[in-house]
């Protein structure tokens, strides 16, 4: 008999199955405001546990515009309206550094951000969900969850100097591609582990949502106790006969100084193949690279150096101890004296929705955690993913550099993923009958669903205002042709990238019958059935698809006709299918 993984063993079930837990914490954020109009649409009037909710005014603080500042007063209130113990106001730091005062081992911690799996750098099960989830949760207490298959990843040795975590993070996800572990729970396992302090294994968490993983997770070991000022920590971990999907093996030696290159995350090479690529633009910080640990290497490369002219540098410490802690260390006088902007500790500049919008034809080295096209607010300006230390050289030097060397006549030793970033030409049809067919385009993005920096412009709430920017920037037809009883068609890991509902709740709103895909990002599946929007994952049917074929759905029967063929798929289970049934979690929690 075969043992349980960590995430069969704190979920309580085998892999596959669909359960209802209560998580432990539930963390929202600027999010909140749009989160309590849903509740509100539920029926909610009081939160069923407010001692689980985390909340942080984090995403554009401080506020960049009356209505922003309106919605975190907004936010304030029902803070104190309901009682809400764990709250952290504009400028006190990023949801993802503030929920490690509130983690323990052994939790489930849920949040509405794609990256709040980085707090299985603590022994938790931390995993994204969508806002109306989040809206349930305030309501019952408790969500689904899919058990989800596990990956473990070995690590030996350990990480040469010049050499970051977020090399390594990189390194796993060029190896896995953007969707390599979609839907899986990824266990860090090895003697390599050791090596990696708290903050390391913090940042190669929270890249575990690039690779389209549910959550990654951290050993309840010796270097966590000490985090803790224990000796010991009981925590859960996986038995050493559990079964896992695949198991990989990596030795931390071997790691080099790596580039994500534009647009995809996945796009990963050594710094040296760009070496010398000029930048107007570095972004040091984010809820990936904000530590102590990252501004400290940042400042070992600036420190006594000027950056290049013409450079913008913003440094954004992820919290307001780190600052606190930097001022202390001399960092922030390092920074200053090289030129750099140091900004308040929010997720603005990285999601485009605060300072640090970069220009058109700018191209950015940033420690941040996506590169997508417009990801920082401009669709025109390119971003390389890198290291505190490579982005800290690039700035002096005004062009990209590895600083230690490491990387000079490397190759990558897995194919680099260059995925193009596809626009529909204007002129272009991509709708015949009801069939929207996007099956020759993989990776579609929610920033390509949905404007990123729109996110808090437009409330998630408010399905209306969502429907005319949908897929705005990607099919210009998609918004003004769209009808009730559409269906679309589209190819690998659909709606990666931002836990942003906005694009399921427009779509839902739109009538769209149901979304066909070769593959589906696991956020955005959840935000799908949440919605009511039916989503189903069928690649032979995606690729037998031709234009003015005839789709017709039978999804009780777990059917779906092409003209006269049959394709069959395994019906949703009945928990989830009687969310559809309901059009979505408002509904649902309404009537139970």
């Amino acid at each position: 008999m075969s043992g349980k993984t960590f995430a069969e063993k704190i979920l309580g079930a085998p892999a596959g199955s669909i359960v209802f837990r209560q998580p432990d914490l539930v963390l929202t954020h600027d999010n909140t405001a749009s989160i309590s109009k849903t509740f509100e649409k539920m029926g909610g009037t009081k939160v069923a546990f407010p001692e689980r909710l985390l909340v942080v005014l984090d995403h554009n603080a401080p506020p960049t515009t009356s209505k922003l500042a309106n919605d975190y007063q907004s936010i304030r209130n029902l803070v104190r309206e309901q009682n809400i113990m764990r709250f952290h106001d504009a400028g006190e730091g990023i949801c993802h550094e503030l929920s490690a005062l509130h983690t323990r081992p052994g939790m489930i911690v849920t949040g509405s951000d794609s990256h709040t799996c980085t707090a299985g750098a603590f022994n938790a099960l931390a995993a994204g969900i969508d806002r109306t989830e989040a809206a349930g949760l305030w309501k019952k207490g408790e969500t689904w969850f899919r058990v989800p298959e596990s990956l473990k990843i070995v690590l030996k040795g350990k990480l040469r100097e010049g050499v970051a975590a977020k090399d390594l993070a990189l390194w796993i996800i060029g190896m896995l591609g953007a969707d390599g572990a979609n839907y899986l729970s990824v266990e860090f396992h090895g003697d390599g582990v050791k090596s990696l302090c708290i903050a390391d294994r913090m940042t190669l968490a929270n890249m575990a949502s690039e690779m389209g993983a549910k959550n990654a997770v951290f050993p309840p070991d010796k270097v966590l106790a000490d985090y803790y000022g224990k000796e010991s920590l009981a925590g859960v971990w996986a038995d050493e006969n559990a079964t896992y999907t695949r198991t990989i093996e990596i030795d931390l030696s071997e790691i080099f100084p790596v580039v994500a290159a534009p647009h995809q995350v996945d796009n990963v090479h050594p710094v040296s193949e760009y070496e010398g690529t000029e930048i107007q633009q570095a972004l040091i910080g984010t809820c990936t690279n904000g530590r102590m640990e990252d501004l400290r290497a940042a400042a070992g490369i600036l420190n006594g150096k000027q950056i290049k002219p013409g450079v913008q540098l913003l440094i954004i410490p992820a919290s307001r101890k780190v600052y606190l802690q930097a001022v202390e260390e001399g960092l922030v006088s390092i920074f200053l004296k090289a030129g750099a902007n140091i900004l308040s500790s929010s997720c603005g500049p990285c999601l485009g929705t605060g300072q640090g919008i970069p220009a058109d034809g700018t191209t950015v080295v940033s420690t941040a955690n996506r590169n997508f096209k417009g990801r920082m607010g401009n669709p025109n300006a390119s971003i390389f993913l890198a290291s505190p230390a490579v982005t800290a050289a690039s700035a002096l030097a005004g062009y990209i550099t590895d600083p230690s060397s490491l990387s000079k006549g490397k190759k990558f030793p897995f194919p680099a993923i260059r995925q193009n970033t596809y626009t529909i030409p204007p002129g272009e049809n991509r709708k015949t009958g009801n069939v929207w067919n996007y099956a020759d385009i993989d990776h579609l993005n929610t920033d390509q669903m949905f404007a990123g920096n729109l996110t808090y412009t437009i409330l998630s709430s408010d399905a209306d205002a969502i429907r005319p920017h949908l897929f705005k920037g990607f099919d210009e037809n998609f918004a003004n042709k769209v009808e009730p009883g559409d269906i679309i068609l589209a190819g690998e890991n659909f709606g990666c990238g931002s836990s942003r509902e906005h694009p399921a709740v427009g779509l839902a709103h739109a009538g769209i019958k149901a979304v066909i895909v070769k593959s589906v990002n696991r956020i955005f599946y959840r935000s799908c059935i949440n919605q009511g929007l039916l989503l189903l994952v069928h690649p032979g049917l995606v690729n037998a698809y031709k234009p003015g074929d005839v789709v017709t759905i039978h999804p009780e029967k777990g059917e779906i006709l092409l003209n006269d063929t049959v394709f069959t798929f395994p019906p949703l289970p009945e928990t989830l299918m009687d969310i559809v049934r309901h059009k979505g979690l408002v509904a649902y929690y309404k009537s139970h």
